[in-house]
């Protein structure tokens, strides 16, 4: 065997038997800091070549001044490696401590804590950006869990409130009956009104119920359903209720031949459209009116508006006007205020026909717009 064959292959043994140890002592360092990690992690293949000069100085394949040389220039190598690993390590150890510490925060917004802009690597960079956009959708998603459950709260809240109502006024009159104060003809027909109104009441929870559900879709009868039909039937439905409280209801449609149709339920429409007018007349004062537009939009879809004269929704308020059980004004009651479910009836509506709900304020009112996919447009 050649001088340098012997050369490789003791170099190669060494370097091997070296890198066998270093192994078997970062796995026994396995848990400890990354600093450590690191610097041993540099110093085994520094400690493989000084080694394997050592060995080859001593069968003298490598003259003592040689070997001198290379010694020093791997002394000079090996502390410009530990300190860079040093630094290195120490670098990657901060950054694991704040991604630690922004992970702890997470769930209290008062002490959260942000991950360093510069990271000492791409993957650190990644896992950073990852983590902080993590934490913003689980903060968001936070938000709307506790606005849902504030909107439960007041729903429970109001439909107790209203349900209690009814029920206090059929006791009385049931007591009034047994002892005999009460003509039995006047209050049997303010008991059927009673019992039709928690009807009303449960219906409306049944229906609220069925189109919130996340797979809610238009009932298997679906057809094709005139838009300006109706609205027709609606505005002349509440034509009459309109007139005793003296508001102007008034229905506009394009005099062309469109008849605006849609794919979906007809009494789900109907029912979306009473909601929105039934509200507006409602919440317009003595002397006002109330608009119901019907058109095709340039996008192609349909679209009904319903222009009211009920003096604007605070700008805080808007965003809440589709939550079940909200209310304008906390304080209003009684047969008239309804149940606060209107609304969200025909958001849910309007969202299972695949189409869309919102309002916006107008001068003296607020416009609710319902728009829906033309029949045959997806």
């Amino acid at each position: 065997m050649s001088d340098m064959q012997q050369i490789a292959f003791i170099t190669t043994a060494v370097c091997l038997a070296a890198g066998l140890v270093g192994g078997v002592v970062l796995s026994r360092l396995r848990g400890r800091s990354t600093a450590v990690l690191v610097v041993v992690a540099s110093l085994v293949p520094l400690a493989a070549v000084t080694l394997a000069v050592f060995v080859n100085v001593q069968r003298m394949f490598i003259s003592t001044h040689d070997s001198t040389v290379v010694l020093v220039a791997l002394g000079c190598a090996g502390l410009i490696g530990v300190l860079l690993s040093l630094v290195l390590g120490r670098q990657v150890a901060v950054e694991a401590t704040a991604l630690t510490r922004s992970l702890r925060s997470w769930g209290d917004s008062t002490n959260a804590a942000s991950v360093r802009e510069n990271p000492v690597s791409a993957e650190l960079s990644a896992l950073g950006r990852e983590l902080d956009s993590t934490r913003r959708r689980l903060e968001a998603s936070e938000r709307r869990e506790r606005a849902l459950e504030s909107s439960r709260r007041e729903l429970v809240a109001f439909m107790s409130h209203d349900l209690r109502t009814p029920l206090a006024g059929l006791r009385a009159l049931a007591e009034g009956l047994e002892d005999g104060v009460i003509e039995p003809e006047p209050a049997l027909r303010q008991m059927r009104q009673t019992v039709g109104r928690l009807d009303g009441l449960v219906g409306d929870l049944f229906e609220l119920s069925r189109v919130s559900a996340p797979d809610a879709q238009p009932r298997e009868d679906a057809a094709l359903v005139s838009l300006v039909e109706v609205a027709h039937d609606v505005v002349a439905e509440l034509q009459q209720h309109a007139q005793q409280r003296h508001v102007g209801l008034h229905l506009q449609v394009a005099g062309d031949d469109d008849r605006l149709a849609v794919t979906g339920n007809g009494d789900e429409l109907t029912r979306l459209l009473g909601n929105l007018v039934g509200n507006a007349v409602r919440h317009t004062a003595e002397g006002g009116s109330v608009v119901v537009r019907a058109h095709r939009c340039e996008d192609g879809r349909t679209q009904v508006s319903v222009v009211d004269e009920c003096g604007g929704i605070a700008e805080p308020d808007l965003p809440r006007v589709f939550e079940a059980g909200w209310r304008a004004d906390a304080g209003r009651s009684g047969r008239d205020a309804g149940a606060g479910l209107g609304l969200a009836i025909a958001k849910g509506i309007a969202e299972s026909h695949a189409g869309s709900i919102s309002v916006a304020n107008v001068d003296g009112g607020c416009r609710f717009d319902v728009a829906l996919p033309a029949a045959g447009i997806s």
